[in-house]
């Protein structure tokens, strides 16, 4: 499940990613991912609950505040206090299902980079600190995705303010 932003940001993210992700290895699109893994099993619950938090929620912006190394990759990382508490209400609705990763402290995070050279992502990670400013991104809705060993086929979307 990943948290819907606005095209002009989504396009941004894109940019980048498709400039240092290694191509065999980019198979989503950019994105920011607020769970990894919820069951199948559970979809008629996860669609209800998201659509009843999306119906709630309207969209509010998001802080692009800096680029984070990840060992092998760089992300850029992202600061809302909207989107934490978001993603707590979520997790704690989804409890019983959270996996030992979903259940890590949450640092929201668009990777544009992942499963390089160390020393490449750390020559990468100079160069986009060098080149950022910060900005601001819109949070507009929640996506359901389902894996499909690859690439990702979009569940469904539930855009905030019931839209």
């Amino acid at each position: 499940m990943t948290l819907a932003l606005d095209e002009a940001s989504l396009t941004r993210f894109e940019a980048v990613r498709r400039r240092l992700f290694p191509p065999e290895r980019n198979r989503v699109p950019a994105h920011l991912t607020l769970f990894h893994k919820l069951p199948g099993a559970a979809r008629a619950t996860v669609v209800s609950v998201l659509y009843a938090s999306a119906e709630q929620t309207l969209p509010f912006d998001v802080d692009v505040t800096g680029v984070r190394f990840i060992g092998r990759g760089n992300a850029f990382a992202l600061d809302s206090p909207r989107l934490l508490d978001l993603r707590l209400r979520l997790a704690q609705r989804f409890a019983e299902w959270l996996t030992p990763q979903d259940r890590q402290p949450f640092q929201p995070h668009v990777t544009v980079q992942n499963k390089v050279d160390a020393g490449r992502a750390r020559q990468d990670h100079a160069e986009l600190c060098a080149a950022f400013s910060p900005w601001t991104s819109r949070a507009i809705g929640l996506d359901l995705w389902h894996y499909r060993g690859g690439p990702w086929e979009r569940a469904a979307s539930f855009s905030f303010g019931g839209g």
